[in-house]
Formats: structure tokens, C-alpha cells, sequence
């Protein structure tokens, strides 16, 4: 087991604390340029917010963190998983057609929705690892190709499988979910009318079961040691190529569940207007969070305080809220620099101890431990 080392645990922490820093320089950089108050802008975005933008930002936070962790299953693959947005969207189809056929009562319909969401999730992503593991294509260009067809196949059935209640109108959407079916969620934040999705113990459950596989058990080290090199995990007896399937299906199957707290908590049905780019964003948080899901939680919950806030730039800043873009971009960017210099730093670290080690276990030269 690795040692309780201090020096490793700050630079880990001082990574994504440098990244913040970084961007709230060149931010602040960008706003003198562009002549916006600087000062104005960082007070309205680090106003205490009001319980209404609480339950928001736990909200928003719920379905990036389940995004973020079907990039991470990839990631600790060393796999690149581009294709979160087109695998949620047909997932989140394929469970509101489900769903809104109420076959099953209330919760057994739920179950069995979110089943079948991760079912069509990890079908989804299942090609692209087929195409991997087979034809030797990559998972990014195959994945990103995937998004815009997943679009173009949920767009071709949703006009086939509308609920004839909305025809007529601007939109379109699946039946309607019922009422024994919907999630109205749980009054945890006082002082706020809005309700925190129920599927919050989705999210949590994810997490650890994420933790729990990869951190514990046989199948979790097999599927990390492959991603951190593919010829000691062959000399070990892992079939790579399955590996890589079965991780790339996972994290398509997990991906399948980001749009359940939406579809059960908000919507109620599958249609225009939808929430799209949660994929994406999934991408930068799994990043910050390092694939761990503590850390995701973390990122996953400065993303969406960001997004929040962003609401009042306009109004009391005279700024516009895209603002919120340029700062996620630059912490983006500056905490993959600032992960590449813990690297290298912890490299240099562990460099240091063996040789020390080595040279405490070498032994004396013959007849220096003679004295007079």
C-alpha cells in the first residue's frame, strides 16, 4: 500500500488550486482589457447565492457528476470517450418511450427505465469499442462521429414516435411520463420552493459503485493496469482487447444515466428541448475531478456555482454571462499544465526516494569499516 505522504497529498491539492488562481489572472487580464469592471465582476460571482440558486447548482451538479464519471471510466482506461453526448441523448430516448408506455406501476417502471437506458447507453458506446477492438479505429474519431448520428437517429425516431398530443404544436416531444412515474424530489435546502432531484441517489450510488470497482476489486486493477500500460497487463494475463470493450461499453452505459434525473425529475418526456452539451462538460469535469470521484464531486460543483452565477453578470455587471465560458476554459486549460507539473513533480519525488533507498542498502566498500 502507498504511504501516507504529505508532500503528495499538497501537491495533488495545489494542482487544481494553481489552476483557479491561473484563471482568475488571465480573466481578470481579459476584462481590463476589454474595459469591464473587474471588481464588479468578481463580487457578483462570489455573492453568497440565494436557496433557489442552491438547489440549481445541486441540481446541475447531479447530472455533470454522472457525466463526469462515465468520461472517467474511459479515461482510467486511458480511452477517450468523446461520445457522452450522442450515448445520453439515445439512452435518455430509448428510456422515455419505455417509461411512457406505463407497461409497469410507478417504481418498477422507473427501474426498469434506467435499465434500459444503460442498456441502450453502453450499446451505443459498444460500437465505437467494437470499432477499437476490430478495425483499429479510434475511439475519438469514431465516438465524435457517433455524437452527430446519435442526433440525426433520435431526431428521425422522435418524429416517428411523437405523442399525438403535441402534434400541432412547435414541440415535439415523447408521451408523457405518469404521474406514478415522475420524481418531485426532496426539500432539503430551506428557504427554497425548488426541490433537489430525487436521482441525487442515483448520482451517489454511481459514485461509489465507480469507487468500489475500480479501486477494490480484481476487475477495477486489471482495467487500470491496462490503462497504464497495455504490455504489462498482456504479461499479465489481461485480454486488452476485451478490456478495452467492456470499459468502453461501461462508461457508455453510465453515460446512458445522465439525462434520468431530468427526464424523471424536470421534463417528464423526451423532446426539443431536451438539455444538450452535458457530454462535453462532463469532459473538462472528470479533468479537474483527476477521475476521482470525490474530486469530480468537487469539480463538478465549482462548474455549476460558475454557471449559476454567471445569471447576474448581465444584470448587475453590464457583462455578458459568456464571461463564465472564458473562465471554464482557462481552468481547463491551466489544470491540465498544472497536472502535467504535479506529474513530472511526483516522478522527480519518487526518483529521489528509490535512489535514497539504494543507497541506504548498498553496502560499504571492503575495509572502510575497519578504523584504528
Amino acid at each position: 500500500m502507498r504511504r501516507f505522504e504529505p508532500r503528495r497529498i499538497a501537491l495533488a491539492l495545489a494542482a487544481p488550486a494553481a489552476a483557479i488562481l491561473v484563471a482568475f489572472v488571465i480573466t481578470s487580464l481579459v476584462l481590463v482589457a476589454m474595459g469591464d469592471p473587474v471588481m464588479k465582476v468578481w463580487s457578483t460571482i462570489f455573492q453568497a447565492p440565494l436557496p433557489r440558486h442552491y438547489v440549481a447548482m445541486i441540481n446541475s451538479a447531479t447530472v455533470l457528476y454522472l457525466s463526469a464519471v462515465a468520461v472517467a471510466i474511459g479515461f482510467r482506461m486511458n480511452l477517450f470517450n468523446i461520445g457522452v453526448d450522442g450515448q445520453y441523448r439515445i439512452a435518455s430516448f430509448a428510456a422515455a418511450v419505455f417509461a411512457g408506455q406505463a407497461w409497469l406501476p410507478g417504481p418498477l417502471n422507473i427501474i426498469v427505465a434506467l435499465i434500459v437506458a444503460m442498456a441502450a447507453g453502453g450499446l451505443w458506446a459498444g460500437i465505437a469499442g467494437w470499432l477499437k477492438v476490430k478495425r483499429g479505429i479510434s475511439e475519438v474519431i469514431s465516438t465524435i462521429m457517433l455524437n452527430a448520428t446519435a442526433t440525426a437517429v433520435v431526431a428521425w425516431l422522435l418524429a416517428k414516435t411523437r405523442d399525438p398530443a403535441s402534434i400541432g404544436s412547435n414541440e415535439v416531444h415523447t408521451r408523457t411520463l405518469p404521474e406514478s412515474s415522475q420524481l418531485e424530489g426532496f426539500a432539503l435546502i430551506p428557504g427554497a420552493t425548488q426541490k433537489v432531484y430525487t436521482m441525487i441517489l442515483l448520482a451517489v450510488l454511481v459514485g461509489f459503485a465507480y469507487w468500489f470497482v475500480l479501486g477494490k476489486t480484481r476487475f477495477g486493477f486489471d482495467l487500470r493496469a491496462t490503462g497504464k500500460s497495455e504490455t504489462a497487463a498482456v504479461a499479465s494475463g489481461v485480454n486488452v482487447k476485451r478490456m478495452s470493450l467492456t470499459a468502453m461499453v461501461l462508461s457508455g452505459a453510465v453515460a446512458g444515466l445522465v439525462g434520468m434525473p431530468l427526464l424523471f425529475g424536470v421534463y417528464h418526456n423526451y423532446g426539443t428541448t431536451f438539455q444538450p452539451g452535458l457530454g462535453f462538460a462532463g469532459i473538462a469535469i472528470a479533468l479537474l475531478g483527476r477521475n476521482h470521484p470525490v474530486g469530480i464531486a468537487f469539480a463538478a460543483l465549482l462548474w455549476s456555482y460558475l454557471e449559476v452565477q454567471s445569471n447576474a453578470l448581465q444584470i448587475q455587471a453590464q457583462v455578458s454571462k459568456e464571461l463564465v465560458f472564458i473562465i471554464q476554459g482557462v481552468i481547463l486549460f491551466a489544470v491540465v499544465i498544472a497536472y502535467e507539473l504535479t506529474r513530472r513533480a511526483e516522478v522527480r519525488m519518487e526518483q529521489v526516494r528509490v535512489a535514497r533507498q539504494l543507497a541506504e542498502r548498498q553496502p560499504a566498500p571492503a575495509g572502510q569499516g575497519a578504523s584504528a
